[in-house]
């Protein structure tokens, strides 16, 4: 079916009055309508993020030693402005635990007038410092670190809120609450208690109520039930419990001009604007790793702009220190509150804003009714939350347990800032420890007489001692394999490696030097073999570079004289030029010169295949290292998952296309993802999603989506069309696949994938009645309904961001993405897992020809089809 679509010129079909909506290509689109309109879910987590805020910042400014309503007034301010400014939508500012002790040292020194004026210069700091964008540097910070501060905080948080859950006064730090967790104990305040584990009992039980009713009852947040039931209970008991007690704001002090020495000013400054900064970002690339996880959120959110972030805070830093209120950053514990609370804009972070100044000014009575147990519960929670074990597990895979440990240890003994650093030190010694470690390894194969050297990991100067005295152990004569497990090898090493091969090749042994990478650079004119630099030999090739398979070497025994056992096959493609169904040209040449080859790359007495391979094999392409092993992802490009590619017509077995692709398959990709489909094979398939797509050849599910073996469940037809129930009669299958995603493998989450120029649209718009029932029309009958549903004036269309269709075909696509959603909530299970929310439903539309993927939701009742850019993916 082409992808060309005709236009329909005849009024005479039933569909032509509505085909006329469609805008014409060329013309310029019309502006999008725009109603502002705040969404019910960022309504309920603003609510649930201000029972958080509230609060924390009446507590951190007692902390501090401030006015109570500095506390209020930067929250205010952070929710606010910075919500407004900023370039993290979800993150929520306000005073933050980890600015406490920087602010209360500086109100000891300076003065509360002074601080407020240190907290304006820094916000201007900020706003520099965003200007000249430097908080992409933010993005250098090791995942550990982030999880690790974020743990700390929410350690720190916890053990702080345990003592008012327990009637008591919090300390000033972690350390000084444990010791005075034993006294806290000895004297239980039962009231107290028993407004907490009602509190938490309601956090928990709250979102676990199951069916119907369940399922409405959690559109109103466990946060707001938990403290009203607890607010209520108290004030019907009439128990004796400390309650909310909001200060007046007679009193209230603003920003005074700085007094004090120069340099202390301006150290002081810095200091507040470092730590501002730092957990801002931190706070904010966070906040991306929360929003990532979380599919259909992230493409609607999108990743943060860090400078923009920097600017935002800055702001709120100037209005919250104009105003005298205390230093605003990014809340860790507020923003993934709002996350999880399932805000969706920035409208929940400001709307959190207008609630503490409504609260601060004419909610007063029925605040004063809230118990602070019951609100230290809440935040306690949140704190415990904030420990993850996904977090933990994550890092453990990832054998950065120790700088998890650290952060973390840092951020809660010592304070935010100092325990990022410390992290930051760890994760560099660590990473420097695991490039300088080289394990290399000797084994004698004594059934075929030859010996094995195994170099793993990075082979630079400090590991040519070790690999020269191992390779001395060989004995002389011996036929000896070389295998190079890394992805770098410097100057020193390669000239080591090659002065031993020819001392071994010359006392008439054989040397055979081989690696997992594939492709090295070519060398310039006049620079081969031995004479090439460590760049040209060590560095494996980049896109649109011209790639050569170097020779195999094994040198001859009798003479000395090194000899290649087979020729370089050279191929001049880019490397996604597979993709085009092409065959690469191989040129056989010898190494010039007679030199050795490199001692890195393929041994070329098996084809190479037509496009670069990726330079560093420690990525996620070891077997067993990760589920992600899609197309062009680290297991090579095109021509390892795409068959028929990379070889000369005939050189495969038969000459057939099919088979030259397995061979390429079981020649470099086989090797690489054999341990992880073992895996898959012992554990069986757990598929997180089930991708229902057209049959379009052009459409490579897994190439789209990152995705890899064990990954996807991918049901493909043409039209990705959905039977309605009732309806299959011979269509069986695409119901039965649905019904065991859903009930036997449990997937979390449904995808229907339309695309642009999708053939079976265009039959169906050029479809006459009568006529043969071919099998064909037989199965795009499922799609009438999307015809229908086109055709109805009463409906609104679907529609992209940005510009309209461009024509008939295409707003067919996008309609019967929508109508086949609808189709599949009538299936049984389906209804039945979404009912119990364990189930989510996405519509995708692909164009082909700008490899552009759109994200279907909702925006004032209308279907629009969202655009997913790079900043929209989660790091």
């Amino acid at each position: 079916m082409s992808a060309c679509v005709p236009t329909r010129a005849t009024d005479s079909n039933p569909n032509a009055n509505r085909t006329k909506r469609v805008h014409p290509p060329h013309s310029p689109p019309p502006p999008p309508r725009r109603r502002f309109r705040v969404a019910g879910a960022d309504v309920s987590a603003s609510i649930a993020v201000f029972l958080i805020a509230l609060p924390l910042s009446l507590g951190i400014a007692l902390a501090t030693g401030a006015p109570l309503q500095a506390g209020l007034v930067a929250a205010a301010a952070g929710g606010l402005v910075a919500g407004l400014l900023g370039g993290c939508p979800l993150q929520v500012s306000g005073p933050a635990a980890g600015l406490t002790v920087v602010t209360a040292d500086l109100i000891h020194r300076y003065g509360w007038r002074t601080t407020c004026a240190i907290t304006v210069l820094a916000g201007l700091a900020q706003l520099a410092l965003g200007c000249v964008r430097v908080a992409r540097t933010a993005l250098a910070v090791s995942p550990a670190i982030v999880h690790g501060m974020l743990a700390g905080i929410g350690v720190t948080i916890a053990v702080a809120q345990l003592h008012i859950v327990l009637g008591g006064t919090p300390q000033s730090s972690v350390l000084a609450n444990l010791r005075a967790l034993p006294a806290q104990l000895a004297d239980l305040h039962p009231a107290d208690v028993a407004m907490s584990v009602l509190t938490l009992a309601l956090l928990l039980l709250w979102p676990r109520v199951p069916g119907r009713l369940g399922h409405l009852m959690r559109k109103v947040p466990a946060a707001l039930i938990a403290v009203a039931g607890a607010t209520l209970t108290a004030s019907l008991t009439r128990l004796s419990l400390a309650k909310v007690d909001l200060p007046s704001w007679s009193s209230h002090a603003l920003a005074g001009l700085p007094e004090g020495p120069v340099l202390g000013i301006a150290a002081a400054v810095l200091t507040t604007t470092l730590v501002c900064s730092v957990q801002s970002l931190l706070g904010a690339v966070a906040v991306d790793k929360l929003v990532a996880g979380q599919p259909g959120l992230s493409a609607r959110v999108g990743r943060s702009d860090l400078n923009r972030e920097l600017l935002g805070q800055g702001a709120a830093n100037i209005v919250s220190g104009a105003l005298g209120g205390l230093p605003v950053a990014g809340v860790a514990v507020r923003s993934s509150a709002n996350v999880k609370a399932g805000a969706v804009s920035r409208n929940s972070t400001m709307l959190h804003g207008v609630l503490v100044v409504v609260a601060a000014l004419l909610m007063v009575p029925v605040l004063e009714l809230i118990p602070l147990a019951s609100l230290a519960a809440l935040v306690m929670a949140v704190g415990i939350q904030m420990v993850s074990l996904h977090h933990i597990r994550t890092v453990t895979r990832h054998r950065e347990v120790l700088v998890y440990a650290v952060t973390t240890l840092g951020v809660v003994l010592l304070g935010v800032l100092e325990g990022v650093l410390l992290g930051v030190t760890v994760a560099v010694a660590v990473a420097l420890n695991r490039l300088a470690h080289t394990r290399i390894t000797h084994e004698h194969d004594e059934k075929e007489g030859v010996h094995h050297v195994h170099v793993r990991g990075q082979l630079t100067f400090l590991a040519v001692p070790r690999l020269s005295r191992i390779l001395h152990l060989v004995p002389q004569g011996a036929d000896v394999v070389v295998e190079l497990d890394g992805s770098f090898m410097d100057h020193a090493a390669y000239e080591s490696l090659q002065d031993w091969q020819n001392a071994h090749t010359a006392r008439g042994g054989s040397a055979e030097l081989t690696g997992r990478r594939t492709g090295v650079r070519d060398t310039e004119p006049g620079r081969t073999g031995s004479d090439a630099t460590p760049a040209d030999t060590a560095t494996g090739t980049t896109s649109g570079t011209t790639t050569e398979a170097p020779a195999r070497t094994t040198a001859g025994a009798p003479t000395g004289e090194p000899k290649t056992s087979t020729t370089s096959t050279a191929c001049r493609c880019h490397p996604w030029t597979p993709w085009r169904n092409h065959q690469c040209d191989h040129r056989r040449s010898a190494p010039a010169g007679g030199h050795p080859a490199e001692p890195t790359g393929r041994p070329t007495d098996r084809p190479a295949p037509g496009a670069a391979e990726p330079t560093a094999p420690d990525t996620g392409t070891r077997p067993g290292t990760g589920p992600h092993l899609g197309a062009g992802a680290g297991t090579g490009t095109s021509p390892d998952t795409h068959p028929g590619t990379g070889t000369n017509p005939g050189t495969g077995p038969g000459g057939h296309q099919l088979a030259r692709g397995i061979s390429a398959f079981q020649r470099d990709t086989a090797p690489l993802v054999r341990g992880e489909l073992a895996r898959l094979a012992r554990e069986g398939q757990r598929p997180s999603q089930l991708f229902l797509t057209c049959a379009d050849s052009r459409l490579v599910t897994s190439m789209i989506t990152s995705s890899g073996p064990g990954d996807l469940f991918v049901v493909r037809n043409v039209g990705n069309l959905v039977p309605p129930p009732g309806e299959e009669s011979g269509d069986d299958s695409v119901a039965a696949a649905i019904e065991y995603a859903v009930d036997v493998l449990r997937v979390r989450s449904i995808t229907v994938c339309g695309h642009s120029g999708c053939g079976a649209m265009q039959a169906l718009l050029n479809s006459e009645p009568g006529g043969a029932r071919t099998p064909l029309k037989r199965w795009l009958r499922h799609g009438l309904p999307s015809l229908e549903r086109m055709a109805d004036d009463g409906r609104p269309w679907a529609r992209l961001t940005g510009r309209a269709p461009a024509d008939a075909v295409e707003q067919l696509c996008l309609t019967n993405v929508v109508q086949q959603l609808e189709h599949l909530r009538g299936h049984e299970s389906v209804a039945r897992a979404l009912r119990e929310g364990a189930l989510e439903l996405h519509g995708m539309y692909f164009h082909v020809g700008e490899a552009q993927a759109y994200l279907l939701t909702e925006e004032d009742g209308e279907e629009l089809f969202d655009g997913v850019g790079v900043a929209d993916m989660s790091a």
